[in-house]
């Protein structure tokens, strides 16, 4: 699963994605049964373990970012999972094992993607992908779907985001989670923004906001960071990136009434705020970006760098005032993981 050290700052390859996503769409749900008999038998105390495990390494995810944990999961998933995958297991327990194994995957190509290291990080979710369909989880393979056209849009191809979301959102609706398919529509208005297409962003949104409110509390537990919080924050976004910094700026105040854990979603939506707030109040822009400049010292996260250089370009214009330039100085001096 790990790959050497060369290959890990390989660039993104832009035809990955969609031949993924079509194969989703178009092959049977499992391809092959999976059972396995090897000499240790695999039972469900060993999946509880495994989706122990795979809580903690997302809780740190969320509260230190990628880099602090990924070399963790990588390793937990060779000496681990892997022995367990090469185990004895009936049809029932093979299901729950390649599931918990596609979400431990799913993380590991979520954390290099926070360190910009999206050639490894397109490897890691397209191995999570073929698990979870593996396992038959129609579920998670939305999620991790969804996951891609959040990379994808990161990394400026916004056309292959929409499709992607698309394809998760068809997903989700098999599995029968709203929550699931308002978190698939947010993505795809994100990269619909990212394009300046207001129309499509505003219909993604509106068909978001109904499936979040079909919603209910019937959800995985990875899917528990999806709330109003969460949907304030992607909103945000997108009316930031279509210059209605106004609004933007209201729903990331929103954005900031968010569970405890999510430090560097918080360091995100402090940065969302204050882009949106430095065109009109480049002042209370700084004082919310140095905020998150100091939150983001224990968060080992590229994006979140990048979001910082953000606020920093956007407060270009008014380097004549000294707090401006004293934040901006302080970013370029940051430190980079």
């Amino acid at each position: 699963m790990e790959r050497r050290r060369f290959l890990e700052g390989a660039a993104y390859a832009v035809a990955v994605y969609p031949v993924a996503s079509m194969r989703w769409l178009t092959l049977p749900g499992r391809e092959h049964p999976i059972s396995s008999t090897g000499l240790r038998r695999v039972g469900m105390a060993d999946i509880d373990a495994l989706r122990t495990m795979n809580a903690a390494f997302r809780d740190l995810d969320n509260q230190v970012g990628g880099g602090k944990v990924r070399s963790t999961v990588v390793h937990y998933l060779h000496t681990s999972v892997a022995p367990l995958l090469r185990s004895s297991y009936t049809e029932e327990v093979g299901r729950r094992l390649f599931a918990v194994t596609a979400e431990l995957t799913k993380l590991a190509g979520w954390a290099a993607y926070d360190l910009e290291e999206h050639g490894l990080a397109q490897r890691y979710l397209i191995q999570s992908l073929r698990m979870a369909r593996a396992a038959g989880d129609s579920a998670l393979g939305s999620e991790i779907l969804a996951a891609m056209s959040h990379q994808a849009t990161y990394v400026g191809r916004p056309g292959d985001a929409v499709d992607l979301a698309r394809a998760a959102q068809i997903a989700a609706r098999s599995a029968g989670l709203p929550a699931l398919e308002a978190g698939c529509h947010m993505v795809e208005a994100h990269g619909h923004a990212a394009r300046a297409d207001a129309r499509s962003c505003a219909s993604s949104l509106n068909a978001a906001e109904g499936a979040f409110d079909r919603g209910g509390s019937n959800r995985p537990t990875w899917l528990t960071y999806l709330d109003s919080a969460y949907m304030a924050a992607k909103t945000g976004q997108c009316f930031r990136d279509l210059g209605d910094n106004e609004r933007a700026a209201t729903l990331a105040r929103q954005s900031l009434d968010m569970s405890d854990g999510y430090q560097r979603g918080k360091v995100f939506n402090l940065c969302l705020l204050a882009s949106s707030l430095a065109p009109e109040d480049p002042h209370e822009a700084v004082r919310v970006g140095m905020h998150a400049l100091e939150l983001s010292s224990a968060v080992e996260s590229r994006r979140t760098n990048a979001y910082l250089r953000d606020v920093r370009a956007r407060l270009a214009p008014y380097s004549a005032i000294p707090t401006v330039a004293e934040f901006r100085e302080r970013v370029a001096a940051a430190r980079t993981v």
